[in-house]
């Protein structure tokens, strides 16, 4: 089946959604439970708020808030009106936040007041003349510096009709853009990844339909809703099948345990830390986990006796691994139902169909199966190219399709791929990739440091944290713990450097590019300035 072509849009699955599950759970948030006929009558109320608000086709919308029945909403309002929405990382600092609203254009901005932080009010003091803000709403929590509570901006919108709505829904086709997804590249600067409808339809029906999720199945969505794995192949790989969708604002291992408990979870999706904290809690045995069916996951190295420990101690039938990037609707291969523990622990599995990965050399050329090389990725996953950056775009994406991603893989007989290193550097700090170029770049803006390199280094829980080699200016003196409560206050907490060593210079070749093969081998060396 093709899911681009029968949805055509992402608000458009609600509306099918609603004629053929009508009053099935759709949408559990706390206290709050909403079938999917009623999903649709909020989502309509979304739309006409949205066209209220100003938002046009084409126009770009800001959305910063934690997992919610709201974010879910204000996606489908913004899309809904012909709109495309940026999605926001809640963990990112304002002047973070204010350079991808900016790159991006956007009109407007959806944030929340979450747990203690006004992001609209920490964008008006960083960037008080930023455009977005010239629209503000916000979803959750007090209105704060917002210009519109949410009721407020649903109200706005009630004197139109829901045909006006349906009208607008309509009108989408799957090679609309839906969202620009903002990841941060080498460079240091985010870069904003287009992608349309139809592929995020084409890749997560296929992938849910692979999974087997039904209409009898609950999803307990942690991943974060401003990454695809929260957004993409949680709630809307869910609505397509009716799943009943739960969102999870803030991960915590008891409260999760008493929520799959209690609504009978049986999906579940997520980087390994999450299983990894569910099946060492003290606490797990005291809760009904049989309902448990179906598991996903990735981002980094999977041990086998994870695996196993999912199915004996979690309950699962189904444990699978993926890999994907931002750039392929972060979907390029998975394993399949049926394949070994070693399979999922060592592998990412095939690729998903009609999607092609090819292993090149430094030369382009391909490399003999087993061998090392560039993975390639070429299909209708792969994006249309990075914002207003025709630069990356090209360097990126060639002229026969192929998507460079910077990964370093093999393809085994049974072209099963395995990732074994990162050409870009990039490294995973429990599921979120922290790119070394941008953190270097804001350590930068700490006075008293006047050179930095960044490196991941091995960790026991996260599977990787940051390690920053700084050089200070003269005339001033740092400690560690200096750096670390600095980097707190004006990067995203991912970001933050676990480990900070302080040296005289940084080792370059002769070209004055860092030799980070040697930081990584002295990044033990304990060091004190």
């Amino acid at each position: 089946m093709r899911y681009d072509l029968e949805y055509r849009s992402i608000p458009h699955v609600i509306r099918v959604a609603a004629k053929q599950f009508a009053d099935a759970p759709a949408l559990v948030d706390e206290s709050r439970r909403w079938s999917f006929r009623e999903l649709e009558q909020h989502m309509l109320r979304a739309v006409k708020a949205a066209v209220a608000l100003g938002v046009e086709p084409g126009d770009r919308v800001g959305l910063c808030a934690p997992n919610s029945a709201e974010w879910i909403l204000a996606a489908l309002g913004i899309q809904g009106a012909g709109g495309i929405v940026v999605p926001l990382n809640t963990r990112f600092k304002a002047q973070e936040i204010s350079y991808i609203l900016r790159k991006s254009g956007a009109k407007a901005v959806f944030a929340s007041s979450f747990l203690g932080h006004d992001y609209i009010a920490g964008l008006r003091n960083a960037d008080p003349d930023l455009p977005a803000l010239r629209r503000t709403v916000s979803i959750l929590g007090p209105q704060g510096a917002a210009d519109l509570a949410w009721e407020d901006f649903l109200r706005a919108g009630e004197a139109d009709s829901s045909s006006m709505a349906h009208d607008l829904i309509d009108r989408l086709t799957p090679d609309d853009v839906s969202d620009v997804m903002f990841t941060s590249g080498t460079t240091g600067h985010p870069k904003g990844v287009v992608l349309t409808h139809g592929q995020s339809l084409r890749a997560y029906g296929w992938m849910s339909e692979e999974y087997t999720f039904t209409h009898s199945d609950s999803f307990l969505i942690i991943p974060p809703f401003f990454h695809c794995f929260g957004y993409k192949a949680g709630w809307l790989a869910s609505l397509i099948h009716g799943v009943k969708v739960i969102p999870m604002r803030t991960f915590d291992a008891g409260r999760a345990l008493e929520i799959i408990g209690r609504e009978r979870v049986s999906i579940l999706l997520g980087p390994p830390t999450i299983f990894q904290d569910l099946v060492s809690h003290p606490g797990r045995s005291a809760f009904d986990l049989s309902s448990l069916r179906v598991s996903m996951t990735g981002g980094t190295t999977i041990p086998e006796s994870l695996i196993r420990a999912m199915k004996s101690e979690l309950s699962f039938d189904i444990v699978m691994s993926a890999y994907g990037l931002t750039e392929s609707t972060a979907l390029v291969t998975t394993t399949r139902i049926g394949d070994s523990e070693e399979t999922v622990a060592r592998t990412t599995g095939r690729p998903i169909p009609d999607v092609e990965v090819s292993i090149v050399d430094d030369a382009g050329l391909a490399v003999p199966t087993g061998q090392d090389g560039e993975v390639l990725v070429r299909g209708y996953n792969v994006t249309r190219g990075y914002w207003d950056d025709p630069e990356a775009t090209a360097a990126a994406v060639d002229a026969e399709g192929w998507l460079h991603t910077g990964d370093v893989g093999r393809l085994d007989e049974r072209g099963n791929l395995s990732i074994v290193d990162r050409k870009k550097d990039l490294y995973i700090v429990g599921g979120f990739n922290a790119y070394p170029a941008e953190i270097e770049k804001l350590l930068l803006g700490n006075e008293a440091i006047e050179q930095a390199a960044v490196i991941g280094v091995p960790d026991e829980r996260l599977g990787e944290v940051g390690c920053a080699f700084l050089v200070v200016r003269p005339g001033h003196r740092l400690a560690e713990a200096d750096v670390v409560a600095w980097a707190r206050e004006n990067m995203a907490n991912f970001k933050v450097p676990r480990h900070v060593r302080f040296v005289d210079a940084l080792p370059r070749n002769a070209s004055q590019k860092v030799l980070k093969d040697g930081l990584r081998r002295d990044w033990s060396k304990p060091s004190d300035h």
